[in-house]
């Protein structure tokens, strides 16, 4: 028989799972205690599967290991529109499989994935698909700036773009 949890028991495990392998968010936006609440809105943004009923003792090992990988996606500093991506569509073969690598990797670490300081308010701006600018201080930049990186970026990525001079 396949493990059903309630509403409050998945909050549980998944918070006792992050703190026996120090996890922890790398972004101060998040809460670090994963609560019933966290988990409905995770599944009103479409990052957890929908429950077959009601709340009640409706969730499974699926929801479980999604919310793990929430978890561990977050404390590498993913925002969730990032987390989003990576999970659609993962069996939970592919879940679990993810959050057992994770552990086997932190179960090797002396050190458990740290949060970032108190004091740290991280700010990301994404220039392409695969570059973001990344402030720790929380620093914003204009959007003038910005899309003149972005312009930078696209000139230097056509062929002979890098080559050419302005005046």
């Amino acid at each position: 028989m396949k493990t059903k949890y309630s509403l409050e028991d998945l909050a549980q495990n998944v918070q006792d799972w992050c703190e026996s392998h120090g996890i922890q968010p790398a972004n101060g936006q998040v809460a670090e205690a994963v609560t019933e609440r966290t988990i409905r809105y995770y599944r009103t943004l479409g990052l957890l599967d929908a429950t077959p009923g009601a709340y009640l003792r409706s969730f499974t090992e699926m929801h479980r290991l999604q919310l793990l990988a929430i978890r561990i996606h977050q404390a590498q500093g993913l925002p969730l529109r990032r987390i989003h991506e990576q999970l659609y569509g993962k069996s939970e073969a592919e879940l679990g499989e993810f959050v057992r690598k994770a552990g086997r990797q932190l179960e090797q670490v002396d050190t458990p994935f740290e949060a970032m300081a108190p004091s740290e308010r991280w700010a990301v701006f994404p220039l392409t698909d695969d570059l973001l600018i990344v402030s720790r201080q929380g620093r914003s930049l204009p959007t003038p700036l910005i899309r003149r990186l972005q312009a930078t970026l696209a000139e230097a990525g056509r062929p002979g773009g890098s080559e050419t001079k302005r005046n």
